[in-house]
């Protein structure tokens, strides 16, 4: 008989809606394969494993891992933006150290293309050094960045298409408000997450498949410099005295005093201006073609944890890619990601499979260049044909409980501590 080992789960990046859906798929599946004890969450990642500090899943109630389907973001379990690099030599002997004292056997890392650097990271370790462990990433981003340009090794990502709902819904009440008050406020500029990547604001135009309003879409990679975008809003005007912008928050308009988190990436909700305020300010200093003033709306991370508007079918698929993870680990497959790939056909279908950690970590996808319409300013039917499937086409209903919404709350069961306390080596780092 095969020998249990344990099995961690962790998450790393920014959270989404679904994170936790993928997280129940793990929890469940583990329950069918004998080779997997108890399953521990790592509090906040890979950090958690680094403190050991282990969150006995197994021994939850029932009722709320099944909760876990309509909890989102991140605040079950945590999540981090640690990144294990290369000279971490003792995080590296530090996490061999944890697995070995708590018996684990399966390593699952749900996040980005970072987040499968760390879990490639691991494999190879574990690879290297002979031991029984297997290292599967779980993906997730509402950036829809992480594989290739010919979507072979990932078609979507959970946690985008919720996203994508989100926009879906408020491009359309930020419509009406812009038809209503457009006398005094013509141009109203609303700016989407995304940074260098154009998936979420070309969502949209989900908003107004058949464009019958005056909506203009500038992603990251649109060709348009500040300039032109103002002349394009002021010819909108002209056509339809109104005009609703959608920029990505990584559109050209020059300094905006980014800022970096740990991965390397830039946080612009940290940045000391916004791209929409930039564009504002630029076209209410060279004039509206029509009377009033442009104003922006910069939502935050509502983008990503607003749950009344997550995609049923990003929830569905979000724990089958949990599932799938599981089982790729259970059955020996480590060094894999769990992906979904798209069926040919008319009629959407996807299937479950595996991708090489080595060749998703540290992707990026960007958006084709193809689906940009001419002018720089609106997406293509293609992908609307492409997005369609994943947003879906019912609202998710919520358990309710006094007028408010009844989230997972795990209880505080931890694996007992064995080890010596171990401050993360980039934590000194920086603190020396």
């Amino acid at each position: 008989m095969t020998q249990r080992k344990n099995l961690v789960v962790a998450q790393s990046g920014g959270p989404t809606c679904v994170i936790n859906s993928s997280l129940r798929g793990v929890i469940d599946a583990s329950r069918e394969f004998d080779n997997i004890g108890t399953v521990f969450g790592a509090c906040h990642g890979i950090e958690g494993v680094l403190k050991e500090e282990l969150l006995d899943l197994t021994a939850q109630p029932e009722e709320e891992i099944a909760l876990l389907r309509y909890t989102p973001v991140a605040g079950s379990i945590g999540t981090c933006r640690y990144k294990l690099k290369s000279w971490q030599n003792e995080d590296f002997e530090r996490v061999v150290e944890v697995f070995k004292a708590h018996n684990v056997g399966y390593f699952l890392y749900n996040g980005g293309n970072d987040s499968m650097d760390t879990a490639n990271k691991i494999a190879i370790l574990a690879a290297e050094r002979g031991l029984e462990l297997q290292a599967v990433g779980v993906p997730k981003t509402i950036d829809n960045d992480i594989g290739d340009a010919e979507f072979k090794l990932i078609d979507h990502t959970p946690g985008y298409a919720s996203t994508a709902k989100y926009w879906t819904h408020m491009v359309q009440y930020a419509n009406e408000e812009n038809k209503g008050s457009c006398p005094a406020d013509p141009v109203l500029v609303l700016q989407a997450m995304g940074r260098k990547i154009g998936f979420i604001p070309a969502a949209a135009r989900m908003a107004d498949p058949k464009r019958e309003n005056p909506i203009l879409i500038y992603l990251a990679e649109s060709p348009c410099t500040l300039e032109q975008l103002a002349e394009q809003v002021n010819e909108t005007l002209k056509q339809a005295g109104r005009c609703v912008v959608v920029v990505s928050e990584g559109f050209n308009v020059g300094d905006v005093g980014a800022v970096k988190d740990s991965f390397g990436h830039t946080n612009f909700g940290a940045s000391k201006v916004t791209v929409a305020q930039t564009i504002v300010n630029y076209l209410n200093s060279v004039g509206l073609a029509t009377r009033g003033a442009a104003r922006c709306n910069v939502p935050g991370t509502d983008q990503r944890h607003s749950m009344g508007y997550a995609s049923t079918v990003d929830l569905d698929e979000a724990y089958r890619l949990g599932q799938k993870a599981a089982e790729l680990a259970a059955t020996g497959q480590g060094g894999y990601m769990s992906t979904i790939l798209r069926e040919p056909g008319f009629i959407y279908n996807v299937r479950y499979d595996k991708a090489p950690l080595s060749e998703v970590a540290n992707s990026e996808r960007t958006f084709p260049k193809e689906w940009i319409l001419p002018g720089g300013n609106d997406v293509s039917d293609d992908f609307l044909r492409y997005l369609k499937p994943l947003v879906g086409e019912d609202m998710l209903a919520l358990p309710m409980l006094n007028g408010r919404q009844r989230l997972t709350r795990f209880q505080p069961i931890y694996a007992d501590k064995v080890l010596p306390a171990y401050t993360p080596q980039a934590d000194r780092q920086s603190h020396s």
